[in-house]
């Protein structure tokens, strides 16, 4: 019988702590002995352990401060940064009031029909920081990779909220790529009541499509955001972070 490494045991026992909530974004671990009594082995197994957590993106080090969650969704399993993580991270509360779900979409885009040739579904959310409006999202689903999405399966507050988990542990949709456009307009009407700025107002969008290892888009997600977007330039590619 094989047996996992120790230090693979527990990185799989703190990442059962991090989906579980028990180590919330933003939050700074126990120290690596703590860990190592907690978990009956060595600090140099621990060790081992939480810097695979860093280095796949769910924990962040500092020389001093030990580890802290940065991410139920890294890039490295994603693709995409979680917008619902980096506001935690912040310190900040993130929100997301869900305005419509409509089964099958309607009014579809000629961009979004232009990549799926089946029936959608199509979420809008408001997303908030500190209860302030930021982001309108429309996001466009495949509604055989969605059965019976409702209301429940987004909920408002918490760490849940990133629409990346909801697809992926709810529906066990899969994704490896990932491009994005972004470019800048005017609020139109619609737009501008939901993130209560004037008409007109100077505003970012952003479009993003998911693709499946095997090219096929999974998901369509558009949204209209104030503020302006960075990006981490490290490393072997660009990725959003904001």
């Amino acid at each position: 019988m094989n047996l996992a490494p120790k230090y693979q045991v527990v990185h799989d026992k703190i990442l059962q702590r991090l989906y579980s909530g028990q180590y919330a974004i933003g939050m700074r671990l126990p120290t690596e002995g703590e860990l190592s009594q907690a978990f009956e082995v060595s600090r140099v197994t621990v060790r081992k352990a939480l810097e695979m957590l860093v280095r796949a993106g769910f924990l962040t080090s500092r020389q001093g401060s030990g580890y802290s969650v940065a991410t139920l969704s890294p890039p490295a399993s994603t693709c995409l940064v979680s917008f619902t993580d980096k506001v935690l991270f912040e310190g900040r509360v993130p929100g997301a009031k869900l305005l419509r779900i409509e089964t099958p979409a309607k009014g579809i885009p000629a961009e979004v029909g232009a990549l799926f040739d089946e029936p959608l579904a199509m979420v809008e959310r408001l997303r908030t920081v500190d209860g302030e409006p930021r982001m309108l999202t429309q996001t466009w689903i495949p509604r055989r990779l969605v059965p019976q999405i409702n209301a429940a399966h987004f909920p408002e507050t918490g760490q849940n909220q990133s629409i990346l988990r909801i697809l992926q542990q709810d529906f066990a949709l899969e994704w490896t790529t990932a491009c994005e456009t972004l470019d800048s307009l005017l609020a139109t009407a619609n737009v501008s009541g939901k993130l209560e700025v004037p008409e007109k107002t100077p505003i970012l969008s952003q479009a993003c499509t998911a693709f499946d290892k095997d090219g096929h888009a999974v998901f369509f997600d558009l949204v209209y955001r104030q503020g302006p977007i960075s990006f981490d330039l490290a490393g072997p590619a660009p990725r959003q972070i904001a």
